[in-house]
């Protein structure tokens, strides 16, 4: 574990890499953590500077309270990100974390700034919604919904104790991205490669495809077998992706 960045709690920084030319920002899905995209630190430094954004009420956050709006999360991290953009930024969000990246690369935009590219992974485009309401569901029924997506590692899912500690957090990302609207016409001027598994039940093509409404930078869609966590078993699929984008070299 690394400990957080002094007066910083949203962000984490599993391997520093002070030579790297780029960094990379990684936004957690609903209930997920910073340290989901350990293995992408681990996998892109020290070519890449990676960065993991930790929401409230998880791991050393678990006393916070949680935070119910898309909005709010992405105008807090987009005030943690400030100072981190003296690199080329590049964000990568997954589920719920693809439009709070969408929404703080907006902010950032709107302050001349912003990523030089966005991935938005396992979520169809802002503006497509679909009447969900995971988040009213009782303990069980929001367990339930752990278990089918399969993103919540079953160790959790088996300790009631940890498993009680850590459902306020979740109810509250599902409050947050089930509730999140955002206009047609809402934008980025960067371009956006989305990436979807071809069995989720979260998103299909036709609304992965519709995230080229939301940049004026070109879009391109990169489609992977799986479901909604198809990044877990497709992880050196994804990651070719990434070291394509920063051009590294192909491991072999």
């Amino acid at each position: 574990m690394t400990s957080p960045i002094p007066g910083n709690l949203w962000i984490r920084r599993y391997h520093p890499a002070p030579e790297a030319t780029e960094r990379l920002v990684c936004f957690p899905h609903a209930g997920g953590s910073a340290s989901f995209y350990l293995p992408v630190s681990t996998a892109l430094s020290p070519a890449v500077d990676v960065l993991g954004v930790q929401y409230p009420g998880r791991q050393d956050r678990r006393n916070e309270p949680g935070v119910t709006s898309v909005a709010d999360l992405a105008d807090s991290i987009t005030r943690a990100l400030a100072g981190w953009d003296d690199r080329p930024l590049t964000f990568f969000g997954h589920s719920m974390g693809a439009v709070v990246a969408f929404e703080v690369a907006r902010r950032m935009e709107a302050a001349g700034g912003g990523p030089v590219r966005l991935f938005a992974s396992g979520r169809r485009a802002p503006s497509r919604t679909r009447d969900e309401n995971v988040h009213l569901r009782d303990d069980d029924g929001l367990v339930a919904e752990l278990r089918a997506l399969s993103g919540t590692d079953v160790q959790f899912l088996a300790d009631e104790e940890l498993l009680r500690m850590i459902l306020p957090a979740i109810r509250s990302d599902y409050t947050a991205v089930e509730t999140y609207r955002c206009d047609q016409g809402a934008t980025v001027s960067c371009p956006v490669t989305v990436l979807t598994g071809n069995a989720d039940p979260k998103t299909s093509l036709d609304e992965a495809r519709a995230w080229a409404d939301h940049t004026t930078g070109g879009s391109e869609l990169k489609v992977f077998p799986g479901g909604h966590f198809f990044l877990a078993d497709r992880q050196a699929d994804v990651l070719a992706v990434l070291g394509e984008h920063f051009r590294m070299p192909a491991r072999t």
